[in-house]
């Protein structure tokens, strides 16, 4: 199967399903939507819409104090909006497991979202969160598999970043 051809989202779906995710909370994003619409038909997900990034840190950490796994799914752009709540579970010991879709890289066409999408990988680092990247559909499954894996087998807060030329750029007019 040649790259191109390959359903990542789907991908990710089957880990989140392998590894017993039940709560899935997002910002709305084009470069999650396959993703977001399998969960949403699943009776046994929830999947919450959020306001804003960080309410999702706190919604999973009580979804994991209640015994459920779950993932944040947003663009790089809301990783800014995330930083201070990184810090509970960094101090808790708590896993945080997130998916990132990544902008201001590959083909960008809108200058506002250049500057956190070069920095959302070191600013996720500098708060202490394992980050891995995917530049390739067929890594997809695996390193997500991994990186969920790692956060949760640890009490980490692991990132999985997917680059813009696996996703696509978007066309700003």
């Amino acid at each position: 199967m040649t790259e191109d051809k390959i359903d990542w989202p789907s991908a990710i779906f089957d880990v989140l399903r392998a590894q017993n995710f039940t709560q899935i909370c997002h910002v709305p994003d084009a470069g999650h939507a396959a993703l977001i619409d399998r969960c949403i038909e699943q009776n046994d997900m929830t999947v919450m819409s959020l306001t804003t990034e960080e309410e999702g840190v706190g919604v999973l950490s009580g979804a994991w104090l209640g015994g459920e796994k779950g993932v944040l799914l947003m663009q790089s752009s809301g990783v800014g909006n995330t930083i201070n709540a990184f810090a509970l579970p960094q101090a808790t010991r708590m896993p945080l497991f997130t998916i990132v879709t990544m902008r201001g890289e590959w083909a960008e066409g809108n200058p506002w979202q250049i500057p956190m999408g070069q920095a959302a990988g070191p600013v996720l680092e500098a708060m202490g969160v394992k980050v891995f990247r995917v530049d390739h559909a067929h890594e997809v499954g695996e390193v997500v598999g991994a990186a969920a894996q790692l956060a949760f087998n640890t009490s980490q807060s692991v990132a999985v970043l997917l680059s813009q030329r696996l996703i696509g750029a978007k066309e700003f007019k």
